[in-house]
C-alpha cells in the first residue's frame, strides 16, 4: 500500500501520550501510532454507520421476506 506524507497539528498533551507509547515500544514510531489511531477511528465510524442502517430495517418484514424466500428454495435443495 502506498503512503502519503502529511503534516498535522496536535495538542502537546496528545503528542506526549503518543511519545510515551513509542518509548514504551508499543508503537515503532509516531507515524505508526497515529496511522493506527486514525484507521481504528474510521473503522468504528463505518461500524456505527452500518448499525444505523440496520436499525432502519423492520425485523418482522425481514423475517417474512426470509421465510418467503426459504419456502421457495427448500424444494430445490438436495436431500442428504
Amino acid at each position: 500500500m502506498s503512503t502519503a506524507k502529511i503534516a498535522i497539528t496536535m495538542e502537546e498533551s496528545l503528542v506526549s501520550q503518543v511519545d510515551r507509547l513509542v518509548s514504551s515500544h508499543i508503537y515503532p514510531s509516531r507515524s505508526r501510532a497515529i496511522q493506527e489511531a486514525v484507521a481504528d477511528k474510521l473503522h468504528r465510524l463505518d461500524r456505527r454507520r452500518l448499525a444505523r442502517e440496520c436499525a432502519k430495517l423492520d425485523p418482522q418484514f425481514e423475517q417474512a421476506m426470509s421465510e418467503e424466500g426459504m419456502g421457495l428454495e427448500v424444494e430445490a435443495w438436495p436431500e442428504y
